[in-house]
């Protein structure tokens, strides 16, 4: 889980080819339909853009901005039915629509139909419910609020569909939600991946360069991968509520929600209380043997959050973000598959604006948002990204203080776990000192007092653990800063020999 919170942006939608080719005085305008089905086939040729099969058109008929192009009418309703609150951006109007109860959202739809599209914007509706304290999910947020909160309000009801709108922020809302992951986001799979080597190789190859593995074969006498279906998950769990996003579901409720949602920043369980709550979920799975070593246990119960059952339908996951308090974590998938892509701490991924002191990060507003605008700016990089699909059985490493996003191709569960190992303890520690610290450390309620507290529990659990690592490090500074024997003999400023022959 990353620590740092995550302002979300929206990027510019990608130039429909199609849409723009054509004239505004076109003497007849096409169907929207029309013009999808021509920006599917051309992108299905140049980009391998393609929409889900149940995907229908935008509930409420908006285009992007380019199809005013193609209109044989130069209106666009979106700012006739604004009035003079047209030269404000989409954002900042859904920003202030963002600070009405929902009864005052049903009225102001009926203002106009502009009023009608924006007041319909599903986060907005999202928003409202995930503020209550639970809900049983119906098909939409705004459906679900309506039937959880004001079920006699009919004039909330949806379905019209409106004209000549165009904006290229809400299409792009709902092309997220429906769009396919593209091969060539798929495609590309660089990760060294390692069956059977030893903990040693381990170590040696990949913990001590922190570089990141895939590694398999590791889970075979997982109990876990054997019944962890959705069946065996709702009958162990019950009535036992796990954390999904700001609220609190069960299994049952969060699968059904799972199952109808079709949105582009779908909800994830994301639960580091699993094993408490349902001990059983414990029991069904080993630490694999490389990543035994976890010292933050020396802490016991004070020990931050560090492992995570983690439940979700395709297209939910985690934007960028490096794990928290510069532990290195291992993700396991039981179900489904996953995508991968992670950048070196060096490396900070495009579109990605994390604040200098790391306390916030910008990033788009979702992870499908990010491959459209950005992925393909990678391709020419000289550090590529690290890239791979995780799929059930397998177990990836990451390295503490890389960047990485993952995203649920299909359904899936797995379970991950942050540790720190003699390897990286005193990056911890200078983690855990820093002078922002109280912002930056995650998954305690003692942000202030985790460093002291983990520093003497190491000194009195494992004495002289952090001198001799710590002399270790100097004198690895101190050879990577010797000079070579070329260098030894030559005189870098005169460029001559010191001595002759």
């Amino acid at each position: 889980m990353p620590a740092s919170k995550t302002i979300l942006f929206r990027s510019h939608i990608r130039k429909r080819k199609n849409c723009h080719k054509k004239k505004k005085t076109a003497s007849k305008k096409p169907a929207f339909d029309d013009c999808r089905k021509q920006e599917s086939e051309s992108e299905s040729e140049d980009d391998g853009f393609s929409l889900k099969g149940s995907a229908p058109s935008h509930s409420h008929g908006v285009q992007p901005l380019g199809n005013l192009y193609y209109s044989s009418s130069p209106h666009n309703s979106r700012n006739t039915g604004l009035g003079n609150l047209q030269t404000l951006t989409d954002e900042l109007i859904l920003d202030i629509l963002a600070l009405l109860e929902g009864p005052h959202l049903g009225v102001l739809s009926t203002v106009s139909k502009a009023f009608y599209v924006f007041c319909n914007h599903e986060p907005l509706w999202r928003n409202l419910v995930l503020e209550g304290e639970g809900f049983c999910f119906t098909g939409s947020w705004k459906s679900t609020f309506v039937d959880g909160y004001m079920p006699f309000f009919g004039f909330l009801s949806s379905g019209l569909k409106v004209r000549d709108f165009y904006s290229d922020y809400l299409f792009q809302s709902w092309l997220c939600a429906n769009l396919e992951m593209k091969h060539e986001w798929l495609e590309r799979d660089n990760i060294v991946r390692r069956k059977g080597i030893s903990v040693d190789e381990f170590v040696l190859n990949f913990e001590e360069p922190n570089k990141p593995v895939l590694l398999e074969g590791c889970l075979d006498n997982w109990g876990a991968l054997k019944k962890w279906d959705r069946d065996y998950l709702v009958e162990l769990c019950g009535d036992v509520e796990f954390a999904v996003g700001p609220v609190e579901m069960t299994l049952e409720e969060y699968f059904r929600y799972s199952d109808q949602a079709k949105e582009e920043r779908p909800l994830y369980l994301f639960d580091p209380k699993f094993a408490e709550k349902v001990p059983q979920l414990g029991l069904d799975y080993d630490v694999p043997e490389y990543f035994n070593e976890d010292l933050f246990s020396v802490l016991g119960k004070e020990r931050p959050d560090y492992r995570w059952i983690i439940i979700g339908p395709a297209g939910s996951g985690s934007s960028f973000h490096i794990d928290p308090n510069s532990t290195s974590a291992w993700n396991a998938v039981i179900k489904g598959s996953k995508k991968w892509v992670l950048f070196p701490p060096d490396v900070v991924p495009p579109g990605v604006h994390p604040s200098p002191d790391g306390a916030d990060v910008a990033s788009p507003v979702s992870i499908i948002e990010w491959f459209m605008n950005f992925y393909a700016a990678t391709k020419n990089w000289k550090k590529k990204p690290v890239e791979c699909v995780c799929n059930a059985g397998e177990v990836i490493f990451v390295p503490n203080g890389w960047w990485h996003l993952v995203i649920n191709l299909e359904d899936s569960i797995a379970i991950t776990q942050n540790f720190v190992s003699s390897r990286n303890l005193l990056n911890v520690l200078d983690f855990l000192k820093r002078p922002n610290a109280c912002t930056l450390v995650s998954g305690t309620d003692d942000r202030v007092n985790l460093h002291d507290k983990f520093k003497n529990a190491i000194e009195a659990s494992l004495p002289g653990t952090i001198d001799h690592l710590t002399l270790k490090a100097e004198e690895k500074k101190a050879q990577s800063k010797k000079p070579s024997f070329w260098e030894s003999v030559t005189d870098s400023k005169a460029g001559a020999f010191k001595f002759s022959f």
